[in-house]
């Protein structure tokens, strides 16, 4: 038997899918709800999967490089112009793929996934070091494009 928690985030973002025959391959944007799942087989010495202001901060940075961003496929012709637009740190490429919801879901279950491995500490506003506890597994990240839609990615 496992415990599970899960923390949600909400974000703006952008993507174009250049592949898409519609009008999906052109810049728009979505109110995105990003909800990650992590569970262990114990609970820690707080009797706790995780705290929650652990995920929080250990994800809440990841997360937050989607918000108000936009992101393409690396080999989208528009990249240049996107480039010369000033987006900077805002521009999301995808090497080889469209970033689908699907696609974003992946990179952020990746990203998760690191963060759980590395178990450093990150502090909150006050210098309280919060840590992701040992034997923590990331089972999955959804990632929702409207509110009737979502795609999700994970064991």
């Amino acid at each position: 038997m496992q415990y599970r928690v899960c923390k949600a985030f909400e974000i703006e973002s952008g993507h174009m899918l250049s592949k898409h025959p519609g009008r999906c391959r052109f810049p728009h944007g979505h109110s995105r709800r990003v909800e990650v799942v992590v569970s262990s087989k114990v609970l820690d010495a707080n009797d706790m999967v995780c705290d929650f202001k652990a995920l929080k901060l250990a994800v809440g940075q990841l997360i937050d490089r989607f918000d108000h961003a936009m992101a393409v496929n690396q080999s989208d012709p528009a990249i240049p112009n996107l480039r010369s637009a000033g987006l900077g740190d805002r521009l999301i490429e995808f090497p080889g793929e469209d970033p689908t919801t699907e696609a974003i879901a992946r990179r952020i279950y990746e990203g998760v996934a690191d963060l759980v491995r590395d178990g450093r500490s990150i502090k909150d506003d006050d210098g309280v070091p919060y840590t992701l506890p040992p034997g923590l597994t990331i089972e999955r990240v959804r990632v929702s494009e409207t509110p009737s839609t979502w795609a999700e990615y994970g064991l």
